[in-house]
């Protein structure tokens, strides 16, 4: 067995290497896609502007940063969460509240083209404002450099024994534990997480009880945007950004919740886990390393396409 690995990846150690950098990006996946299951479980629609959220969450802290260059990161990213949450709560206000109040012929039709309408239009807006060219954040904090044999850090890089983990990485996914772990919080703590949760199961009973399900739509469409901004926030210090980098980040939160299960919640932070490792597997494990990142897509389209042959409901989906 050790001789197979060895074959295909290199060593043990390498392989380890790839799958806590799987588990570091697995973690944002999992983050944007929470928001995306959110939207879809208490709206009942597939928001195909998720991306942009995301897009707009790295501007603003490149912005932020660019302009103002003694704030702190953190309330960079802290300032990406507000500017989407509020974009994604006047979105839903002005064009997606008419659907829900019975005000909009074939409402399945127009949460497509609306939420498509609202992508090219803050993906075309960002293009003029920031230009085509890419755009990157200095890392936004620096390790001390300390040697404890197995554990030691130079100032952008932490070694488990030889395995190097990139400290930008690191930052962007304790970000997205924490905000995962706040939401969950939220989700299952709180009377209005509770809400959330009455209005996704049974909009007519939880207007009996004394819910608006009409500003429960608009907190799940603003937070659901808030957590794509926080994964864009948090990853702009670790790729380069431009306009258009929301399309397969969208593409990968689509993926990740039909993977889980449409509307699950644990599904689509498990599914997001496991894309960001097999991607990480797939593309460090492949022959050659001049084409592997071409494929990188495709290794998550695989296991994606093997689990729906075997569970068509998604990992924790149910049937209707």
């Amino acid at each position: 067995m050790e001789w197979l690995i060895a074959e295909a990846c290199g060593s043990f150690p390498y392989l380890l290497r790839l799958i806590l950098e799987g588990l570091l990006i697995g973690v944002i996946y999992s983050l944007m896609a929470l928001g995306l299951t959110l939207i879809f479980s208490v709206l009942n629609i597939v928001s195909f502007s998720h991306g942009e959220f995301y897009m707009i969450g790295g501007y603003v802290v490149y912005t932020v940063l660019h302009h103002f260059k003694q704030v702190p990161g953190l309330v960079a990213v802290f300032l990406a969460a507000v500017v989407t949450f509020l974009i994604g709560a006047v979105f839903e206000r002005l064009f997606l509240q008419p659907m829900a109040k019975g005000q909009v012929d074939r409402p399945n039709e127009y949460a497509i083209l609306v939420t498509f309408g609202l992508a090219f239009v803050l993906q075309f807006v960002m293009l003029g404002l920031m230009g085509p060219f890419p755009k990157k954040v200095p890392r936004f904090f620096s390790f001390p450099e300390i040697d404890l044999g197995f554990l030691r850090t130079t100032r952008t890089t932490l070694f488990l024994g030889k395995i190097p983990l990139p400290g930008s990485r690191i930052f962007a996914a304790i970000i997205a534990l924490i905000a995962l772990g706040a939401m969950l919080y939220f989700m299952y703590r709180t009377w209005t997480g509770w809400a959330l949760q009455a209005v996704s199961q049974d909009r007519n009973a939880a207007a009996v009880v004394g819910i608006n399900p009409l500003n429960m739509n608009t907190l799940a469409f603003a937070l659901g945007g808030m957590l794509a901004g926080l994964a864009g926030a948090v990853l702009v210090s670790v790729f380069s950004w431009v306009p258009w980098v929301g399309v397969p980040a969208s593409a990968k939160s689509f993926v990740i919740i039909v993977l889980g299960g449409m509307g699950s919640i644990p599904g689509s932070l498990v599914g997001g886990l496991i894309l960001g490792v097999v991607e990480s597997l797939g593309t460090g494990c492949w022959p050659n390393p001049a084409t592997a990142q071409a494929y990188r897509d495709v290794f998550g389209l695989v296991i994606f396409a093997l689990v729906l042959l075997v569970k068509p409901t998604g990992l924790f989906g149910r049937k209707l």
